[in-house]
This record gives C-alpha cells, structure tokens and sequence, in this order.
C-alpha cells in the first residue's frame, strides 16, 4: 500500500468512506475492504456506523495496528467538554483505545476556534487520537488553525475530485505539511461515465473511475471513496499498477469547474 507522509503520519492513499453505509452492509463492506488489502477506514460520529465499522475491523482478522482508523466530531460537540465526550463515546462504539485520526469534520459558526483546537490538542495529548486534523476548512481557517495548535495538525479533509477546481485550497494544505484527503473523490459517480476519464482508462486497461483516483493519488492526494458494492471495492484500490503521463494528467485537471460543488449545505464556509 502506497502512503503519504505529513506531519509525523503516514496515511494510506487509498481508504474507505462509509458515509451512508450502515448496519451488517457496513459491517461486510469494512470487513471485505481489508481483506482486500485497504489499510485505511474513514467514518465519524455523525454517520452513526462507527459500531459497524468496529465490527467490520474486527471480522476482518487484519491486526488494529496495520489500519489507519479516522473519525470525526460534529459540530455540535465543538465545545471543550464536549468534544472530549463525543472522541471517548466514539472510541466505545468503535470498541477501540485509540483512533489514528481524529478531525473536526466542518468549521463552527458558534464555537471559538480557539477552544475547540484546544480541546482537540487536549484529546491527543490524552491519548485517544495518535493524530488531529480538520475537514471542510478553508486556507484562512486553516492558517488559523495552525496559529491555535499547539499539535501537528496532519490533514485537511474536503471534497475533491477533477471536476471541481481545489487547487488554491491543496496548495495551501500543503504548504503547512497538512496531507490533503479527497472525499467524493470520484465526483460520486460521475467520473465513471466522463468521455475523457473514460478514453484515457482505455489506453491503460482501467475503468474512468480509476484513472480518476490515480489522478488524486498520483498528485499524493488521499481518496477515501465509499462504495456499498463489493465489486467496486477491488476497482477502487486497484490504481498503484499503472501511472498517468504529464499530458493526461493535464487533460484531467483541465475538467474542473467552479461550481461543481457536490456537498454544500446552509453550514458550509465561504469556500475559497
């Protein structure tokens, strides 16, 4: 399995999303995944399967110590006291001591950044969480951010795939060795019909959905896609065999739109 290194981690390129995934499918999906050769699941508290995904890790057979295990806080819970329940109810229901990973999963337009980054320090420092990080945040909240933290702040988590122009907010990611994890990161869907996607896979023996992640993993962008279909679970991590040249890769960077946005809601920040 192919990593990327930041800020004193090393995150699997290609992981699991389980939004929306639930009960014993849950439970299979996770469980299959691993089995596979995935090394990374990504769920959080407001998906309501962090049980299942426990489940699913402990079906597999595949020692805790060889997966990278994200989860996140809800908003609501952004308050000191409350985010420090919300991780210790998190780590019951997935039946672990400790996440990898655990990140504010959007900004607040009600808590002070400043106690929730506090806090989130403070989880780490007590060791549920090997690493923090954050998801949905903007450059200016990450700058932030990384102003408040008095801890490696290893991710930025936002919706990303070639559809939607990101690169402002990946290069400013990066700059502070923050990995960049691409949820919805095949456009959900999207990419599996794309006429461009779709020839170039041809030439290399790959669906569009895969030159779509290796377009991501390629640039050492992290790609958590869900998926409640086993056969596409192979599909998914089936993209460290073959490698995009320069022209293809600005061919697929050349597909992205502003308002491609697929998640958006009345929470959501001023995007970059």
């Amino acid at each position: 399995m192919n990593f990327v290194e930041a800020n004193g981690t090393r995150i699997p390129l290609i992981g699991l999303g389980t939004w929306e995934l639930s009960g014993q499918l849950c439970v299979r999906m996770v469980q299959e995944a691993l089995r596979l050769g995935y090394r990374h699941v990504d769920t959080a508290a407001m998906y309501e399967n962090e049980r299942e995904v426990g489940e699913g890790l402990r079906a597999s057979g595949v020692p805790r110590d060889q997966v990278f295990v994200t989860t996140k806080v809800w908003t609501s819970d952004f308050s000191p006291h409350d985010l420090e329940r919300s991780a210790k109810q998190s780590l019951s229901k997935l039946k672990l001591s400790e996440v990898d990973l655990l990140l504010l999963h959007w900004p607040s337009k009600t808590v002070p950044l400043a106690d929730t980054i506090g806090a989130l320090c403070k989880v780490k420092r007590d060791g549920l969480t090997r690493h923090i990080g954050v998801s949905n945040f903007t450059i200016p909240l990450i700058e932030e951010a990384v102003k408040l933290s008095t801890e490696p702040l290893v991710c930025n988590q936002f919706e990303c795939h070639p559809f939607l122009e990101q690169t402002k907010l990946i290069s400013g990611t990066k700059r502070h060795g923050m990995a960049v994890v691409a949820y919805a990161p095949t456009a959900k869907g999207k990419s599996k019909d794309d006429p461009v996607l779709t020839r170039i896979g041809k030439q290399h023996g790959k669906t569009g959905v895969q030159v779509c992640l290796r377009w991501l993993v390629q640039q050492d962008i992290v790609a958590i896609p869900r998926t409640s279909k086993p056969e596409r679970l192979r599909e998914n991590i089936g993209v460290f065999d073959f490698s995009l040249a320069d022209s293809e890769m600005e061919e697929i960077s050349g597909l992205a739109r502003r308002k491609e946005r697929l998640v958006d809601w009345s929470g959501s920040p001023q995007w970059d």
